[in-house]
C-alpha cells in the first residue's frame, strides 16, 4: 500500500535559491498533501504566490517541523545544523541544500539520476552536492560507468549568483561604478568583479586551494564511489557573469576512448545536451543554459596531455542544476522510492 501523500516544508524560502526550489516544486508537479514556507524572523511574513494561493512566509521554529514529512533546505549551514536534529527527531527527512552534511559518512550526498540508490542509506538527512559539482556529475556518471575515471582536472568559471542576492547586486553596482570612473568599494568579494576575474571561491585551505575546490574533489568521490587514492584536482574561479557557472574538464581513463564515443554517450545520457560543432562555432554559452535544466556538452575532444583522455567544456544554470533542481528531484525521488 502507498502512503500517503507528504507534507513538504521549505526552508529558506525568501532566499535566491528558495524562490527557484518553490517554482521547481511546481514545475516538476511535485505531489505533495500541503506546503509551507519557513524563513529567519526577518523574512517571516512575506506573502508568496504558490499554484494559485497565497501564502504567508512562516518563521522557522523547531514546532514547525511538526508533522512535515520532507524539508527542502536552502538557508545556510548554520541553520541546516540548529534545524537538523528537530526535524529528524519528528520523523522529517531534510534534503538540505547547504555544506552542513555532505562529507559525513551516514549522509547520503546525492545527484538524482546518478546514485539515487544511495538514498536509500539515509538517517533523515540527505545532502546536495555543491553546485559546481552537480553539473559535472551528470556529464561524468555514464563516462565513468564506460571507461572507468582514472585522472581528473577540473576549472571552474563561476557565476556571481553562486554567491547569493549580495553578489548579484555588487556585480551590477560594480560595473555601473566602472563605466562612470566611480571608486567603488568591494564587500561580497576580496576584489572588484566588474571587468575581472577573481581566482578564489571561499576559503583557501592549508594545501592552498579553496574550500570551493576541495568540494569538488571530495564530492566527486563520495557521489561516484571513486577511491580516495584517485587523482583529481580543481581551480575554481569567480567571473562577472550573473548567472550559470562553465567549467573546463579533463579526464584520463582507464579504457580507450574517443570523442565520437563521449559524444554519442553524452547525448543520449539523462540531463545532457551536447552542443559541438566548431566548423560552426557551436558550443555552449551561459546564455544558453540560463534558465534552463540541462547541462549543456560542448567542445569535445582528445586531450593530447593524457593517455586515453578527453577535454571538453560543459555550462549550467547554477541556481537550477546546481542548487535548486537537484534539491527537488531529490525530493521526488523520495517519495517516488517511499524514503518518507
Amino acid at each position: 500500500m502507498s502512503k500517503q501523500k507528504p507534507n513538504i516544508a521549505i526552508l529558506g524560502a525568501t532566499g535566491v535559491v528558495g524562490r527557484e526550489i518553490t517554482k521547481i516544486v511546481d514545475e516538476l508537479k511535485i505531489d505533495f498533501n500541503e506546503i509551507k514556507f519557513l524563513s529567519s524572523a526577518k523574512s517571516a511574513g512575506t506573502k508568496l504566490e504558490f499554484q494559485g494561493k497565497t501564502y504567508t512566509v512562516e518563521e522557522a521554529k523547531p514546532e514547525s517541523f511538526d508533522g512535515v514529512n520532507i524539508v527542502l533546505a536552502s538557508a545556510g549551514a548554520s541553520t541546516s545544523k540548529i534545524f537538523a536534529p528537530e526535524i529528524v527527531k519528528r520523523g522529517g527527512v531534510l534534503i538540505d541544500n547547504s555544506s552542513a552534511f555532505r562529507m559525513e559518512n551516514d549522509v547520503p550526498l546525492v545527484i538524482a539520476y546518478v546514485n539515487d540508490e544511495d538514498l536509500r542509506k539515509h538517517k533523515g538527512i540527505i545532502a546536495n552536492p555543491n553546485c559546481s559539482t552537480s553539473q559535472l556529475m551528470l556529464v561524468l556518471k555514464p563516462l565513468h560507468d564506460k571507461f572507468g575515471i582514472k585522472r581528473l582536472i577540473v576549472s571552474t568559471y563561476q557565476a556571481v549568483s553562486g554567491a547569493g542576492l549580495k553578489a548579484i547586486n555588487e556585480l551590477e553596482a560594480n560595473t555601473r561604478a566602472k563605466l562612470n570612473g566611480e571608486e567603488f568599494i568591494p564587500s561580497a568579494f576580496k576584489k572588484e568583479i566588474a571587468f575581472n576575474v577573481l581566482p578564489q571561491i571561499d576559503v583557501f585551505c592549508e594545501n592552498g586551494y579553496t574550500k570551493e575546490e576541495m568540494k569538488v574533489v571530495n564530492e566527486t568521490k563520495k557521489i561516484l564511489h571513486l577511491p580516495q587514492n584517485l587523482p583529481i584536482s580543481c581551480t575554481a574561479a569567480r567571473v562577472p557573469v550573473f548567472n550559470s557557472h562553465s567549467e573546463a574538464v579533463d579526464i584520463e581513463f582507464e579504457k580507450d576512448v574517443t570523442p565520437e564515443q563521449v559524444r554519442e554517450i553524452l547525448s543520449n545520457s539523462f540531463g545532457l545536451k551536447v552542443i559541438d560543432n566548431i566548423d560552426n562555432f557551436e558550443y555552449p554559452t551561459t546564455k544558453d543554459s540560463s534558465g534552463v535544466d540541462p547541462v549543456f556538452v560542448g567542445r569535445i575532444r582528445k586531450n593530447i596531455a593524457f593517455d586515453n583522455g578527453i577535454s571538453l567544456w560543459c555550462v549550467a544554470d547554477n541556481l537550477r542544476i546546481g542548487a535548486a533542481l537537484n534539491t527537488v528531484r531529490i525530493c521526488k525521488k523520495v517519495i517516488e522510492m517511499e524514503l518518507y
